[in-house]
């Protein structure tokens, strides 16, 4: 794990980004040499302030700075998951039973061909796709599907001001029933809205 910070609960501080274009469409990298897509993530370095993993991950990933985005929102909170069993590695110290992420909202104001993948010493992804609003919480594997339908629901305003997208009609019940219970937990209170951040660059 190097130099991630691991907190004492054994969550692997994180960041997700979200990168929406000028067609309102979000963008999907798909992992080399495998057949899934999510979002660009990466782990946040002990010590390091938030913001500054999430500009080294986009550029380590795909290839944009700072200059070739606009940074439209943060959740104010971790957004958590907890890994299956199968994927916790029992034997390395510290353990890692699952991630804590903040999450950020970004607008691409760069040409769609700036992304690349040559940036960092191992590439992530190797193709890209830009799709709707809440297709990523069906592309992406099972066990993160209810932090980004939180991310998403959180960080949706900043680009959708009026309104964001309506979710699939098509969705199962049950995947409803547990993203409405998690948007409910802080509507009610419990946790809290996202913010827009005091200074913005691009």
């Amino acid at each position: 794990m190097g130099n991630d910070w691991i907190d004492d609960e054994g969550f692997r501080a994180n960041v997700g980004i979200i990168l929406i274009n000028s067609d309102g469409k979000l963008m999907l990298g798909g992992r080399v040499g495998a057949r899934g897509w999510q979002f660009p993530q990466g782990g946040i370095l002990e010590g390091e302030p938030a913001e500054v993993a999430m500009y080294r991950e986009l550029e380590e990933e795909v290839g944009l700075s700072a200059d070739d985005v606009e940074l439209l929102g943060v959740t104010r909170d971790w957004l958590r998951y907890r890994l299956p069993d199968k994927y916790i590695r029992r034997h390395s110290k510290p353990l890692c039973i699952g991630q804590k992420q903040r999450w950020f909202m970004l607008r691409l104001t760069a040409a769609d061909e700036r992304v690349r993948f040559d940036v960092g010493d191992r590439p992530e992804f190797d193709r890209i796709r830009w799709v709707d609003f809440w297709r990523p919480v069906n592309e992406v594997i099972y066990f993160k599907r209810r932090v980004y339908a939180r991310a998403l629901h959180e960080l949706g305003s900043t680009a959708y001001p009026d309104d964001i997208p309506p979710r699939p009609r098509w969705w199962p019940k049950r995947w409803r029933a547990v993203f409405d219970k998690d948007i409910a937990r802080y509507q009610n209170g419990s946790e809290s809205l996202p913010r827009t951040p005091s200074s913005r660059r691009g």
